[in-house]
Parts: C-alpha cells; sequence; structure tokens
C-alpha cells in the first residue's frame, strides 16, 4: 500500500520534459520524491516530430528522478496537449426503459459511450468527454441527476478532439522508453488542478499556460470546466523573434529573454545596453533593453489577444459567464516580467501569476513551487488520485464476499461460481471508471497489437 501511493507524472513538452514521482503525506499534501529534466528534442509545438529523440529525453528524464528518489519508475501518467487539440460543446439525449428505477452510474455511462460514437473528421478522435448539466424530463441545470427518477436523461457535454496520430506517438515513445501508461491527462486540467482553487472555478476563472511551444487555455465556472483550447504559440516564438531580431544566437536570445526581458517596453529607458559576445572574433553586439521588449511585447500581446479571443467565444462578456475570478497565468512562459501588468491592460481582467505551492508538503524544494512545474505537479494528484479511487473500489468490493460466509464452500467446490460472481462485484470499479481510463486502455490495446 505504502508503495501502491507513489506515483509519477511525465509532461511531455516542447522545451523540456519532466518526470516526477510524488506521494501524499499523513496531511493530505503532495510530497516530492524526485524529479528529472532533460532538454526536449524531438517534440515541436507539443507534438512529437522525432520519435528516437523523443524517447532519448524521456529517458534521460525519468533516469534523473529515479537517482534523485532510489525509486524504479515503471508506470506513468502522461500529459497531452499540441496544436491538434480542440474542442466543442455538444447536446445528447437516452431514453431510459424503465423510468420506474432512479438513473445510476449506467445511465450516465450509456449517455457518455453515445457522444463516444460521434463522427469526428478523419484522424482525429474524442479523447475526453466532459458533462456539464444534466435535464431530467426537461427539468434543468442538475449537477448530479443519480437517484432521481426520470425517463429522458439529457446532458450538455464539453468534449474534447486530438489527432489520433499525434496521440498514438506519444503512446509509442513512453512504452519504447520501457515505461507503462498509468492513464492520459490533458495538460490543462493537469495546471489547473495545481494552481487553481475550488473557490475560483466556482467563481469563473480562465487559466492561461504559457509553455514553450504552445499555450493552454482551461475555462472554469460554476465548478465545471467549460472551454479548453491549445494555442499554437509559446516562449519558444519570444525566444525566436529575439534571435531574428537582434541577430544573436538562440541560446543567447533565450538568456537575454531570461535576464532582461519585459513584456512592457516603457520599463526600460534608452540608455540602458547589454553587450553580447560576438561569435568566434567577431566584435560584441549591443543590444538596448528598450528595443529588446520592444519585441517580446509584440509577441506576447499576439499570444494574449489570442487567448483572449477564446475566452470572448466562450461568452465571458454574458452576465451569466462572467470569470468572477479572472484570469491565473502558469507555465514558464509566465515568469516574463511585467507579463500580469500587461494582461491586465489588455483584457480588463484581474490576473495572478499560479504557483503549485498550495498542494505541496510544507518542507519541498522551493523550486518546486515555480510555474514551470505546474503540469508535472498536476499530473502527479492525478495519478494519485486515479490510485486512490482504486483502492476505494477494491475496498467497496472486499464486503459481499465477507457476509455470505455459508456460501463460501460451494463457491470454491464449483469454479463457475466464482466466474459469474466476479463481474457483479467488480461492477461498481467498472461504473466508476474515470473519463480517461477507456480510451487510455483502447491505445493500450492498440500499441501492443501494433507490435
Amino acid at each position: 500500500m505504502e508503495n501502491n501511493s507513489i506515483a509519477v507524472g511525465l509532461d511531455i513538452g516542447t522545451t523540456k520534459i519532466v518526470s516526477m514521482i510524488g506521494r501524499r503525506n499523513e496531511y493530505g499534501k503532495l510530497e516530492i520524491l524526485g524529479v528529472g529534466k532533460s532538454k526536449s528534442l524531438g517534440v515541436h509545438r507539443g507534438v512529437v516530430n522525432n520519435i528516437t529523440q523523443t524517447i532519448q529525453s524521456i529517458q534521460q528524464a525519468v533516469q534523473g528522478a529515479e537517482s534523485d528518489s532510489d525509486f524504479k519508475i515503471t508506470e506513468v501518467v502522461v500529459g497531452i496537449a499540441g496544436q491538434h487539440i480542440r474542442s466543442l460543446q455538444h447536446s445528447d439525449y437516452i431514453t431510459r426503459t424503465n423510468a420506474d428505477e432512479v438513473i445510476d452510474d449506467g445511465d450516465i455511462d450509456l449517455l457518455i459511450n453515445q457522444v463516444y460514437k460521434l463522427v469526428m473528421l478523419p484522424g482525429e478522435e474524442i479523447i475526453h468527454v466532459l458533462p456539464q448539466e444534466y435535464k431530467v424530463d426537461g427539468q434543468a441545470e442538475i449537477k448530479e441527476p443519480i437517484g432521481m427518477y426520470g425517463g429522458r436523461l439529457e446532458a450538455n457535454f464539453h468534449v474534447v478532439v486530438g489527432q489520433v496520430s499525434s496521440i498514438r506517438n506519444i503512446g509509442r515513445c513512453v512504452k519504447s522508453s520501457g515505461l507503462d501508461l498509468a492513464g492520459i491527462t490533458l495538460e490543462p486540467l493537469a495546471s489547473a488542478n495545481a494552481v487553481l482553487s475550488q473557490e475560483e472555478k466556482e467563481a469563473g476563472v480562465a487559466l492561461i499556460d504559457i509553455g514553450g511551444g504552445t499555450t493552454d487555455l482551461a475555462i472554469f465556472k460554476d465548478g465545471i470546466i467549460r472551454h479548453t483550447a491549445v494555442i499554437p504559440f509559446g516562449g519558444n516564438v519570444i525566444t525566436e523573434d529575439i534571435k531574428e531580431g537582434c541577430s544573436i544566437i538562440e541560446k543567447q536570445a533565450e538568456l537575454l529573454k531570461i535576464k532582461f526581458g519585459s513584456a512592457w517596453p516603457g520599463e526600460n529607458k534608452y540608455n540602458e545596453i547589454v553587450s553580447i559576445p560576438g561569435l568566434r572574433g567577431r566584435e560584441p553586439k549591443e543590444i538596448t533593453l528598450k528595443n529588446l521588449s520592444k519585441i517580446i511585447h509584440a509577441r506576447v500581446v499576439e499570444i494574449i489577444e489570442q487567448a483572449y479571443l477564446e475566452i470572448k467565444n466562450y461568452g465571458h462578456e454574458e452576465q451569466k459567464k462572467k470569470l468572477i475570478a479572472g484570469i491565473v497565468l502558469t507555465g514558464g512562459g509566465s515568469q516574463l516580467n511585467h507579463l500580469k501588468q500587461l494582461v491586465e491592460y489588455i483584457t480588463g481582467m484581474d490576473t495572478r501569476i499560479g504557483y503549485p505551492n498550495e498542494h505541496l508538503a510544507g518542507d519541498s524544494d522551493p523550486d518546486m513551487a515555480s510555474p514551470l512545474y505546474a503540469t508535472a505537479v498536476g499530473l502527479v494528484m492525478n495519478a494519485i488520485e486515479n490510485q486512490s479511487k482504486v483502492v476505494v473500489e477494491e475496498e467497496v468490493v472486499e464486503p459481499p464476499t465477507e457476509t455470505a460466509p455459508a456460501e463460501e464452500p460451494a463457491i470454491e467446490d464449483n469454479e463457475e461460481h466464482t466466474n459469474t460472481s466476479a463481474p457483479i462485484q467488480s461492477e461498481p470499479k467498472k461504473e466508476r471508471k474515470s473519463i480517461f481510463e477507456k480510451w487510455a486502455d483502447k491505445l493500450k490495446d492498440f500499441l501492443d497489437n501494433a507490435e
């Protein structure tokens, strides 16, 4: 049990791959046992474009976490993002055969499975079906229909769709790295788990996770996820612009951005200059910080405006859909100086930087509370949650066998009895599966057959 509560999250990003081992301590906080980080070489804008390099980067990150913690990593929960992810709203219903029986998990499963059968564009697959509100016999705004009577069960769904090949490539990389896939989570959801409070989700909040290759957006209102989007720009395009605009190499451009970069040009004076060593015997280059922040500002404005457009598409300007808690920025790109002020200026919404420190144990390394690790922390939390669900379900399954000691000898004599009773006992377990588990099972089967 002690070892079972240890979980591993694997964040496969465009700039870095992070492997994080954690467990829940006695206070319910997340204790980080080991972290491994490697440069991500085979991923472009969240999509694998070089299998061999990605496998090497994953193995490097996993080895780093193993040597940091003395634990052997066998299975991981992986985050998926990338420009191929899109979301849509869909309504569906089922007519129940017996309206005199109460609605149970089976009815909701039936409704969700019906949504999974929607026809998508070629090469796309539904990876996430999130029920929002239910209707029972026309009665609207029901959050939990289980236990109610009704003949027609209806629901609005938030459906997340992704490119099959991109997701299978990630699965193949994980498997080829010698790891089992314990689960798959949409990265904006993992980041949201790590940095948002329940109050913010209730009030209405937009999480903007600025990564290296992509910017992920997740919008919550009334505690339910309402909208997700992936914008195909991130911190790397800012570095690329600095490289082109200042005629310097990428490594220098990245350092300039981190050390002297600002999203607000008004902060720097024209006489503030930074000198960069020239290449092999060439003269050093002098760059004014004013020009540097102008280059950064132009690209950041573009990213924020794209994110704000998605927030408006969700309907933030309607009174009922207003995001009272504003915007939370996280991810490596959120560490850019004066970004918070710029976002508030462009959107007119309250903004804060999201740190995953709320869920971390008190003695954690301060570096782990950086927005850089928000997704990895969220993935570990998700993995632990899935494990605890399985443990609870196993405990629920045990009592029926204990309450019928008289029948035990008969069961032992007849093998058929054990077979027929097993599905009945494990039924709650099947019905309580998380939304991603069925899909992860399908992916595992595909990868096994591909070999």
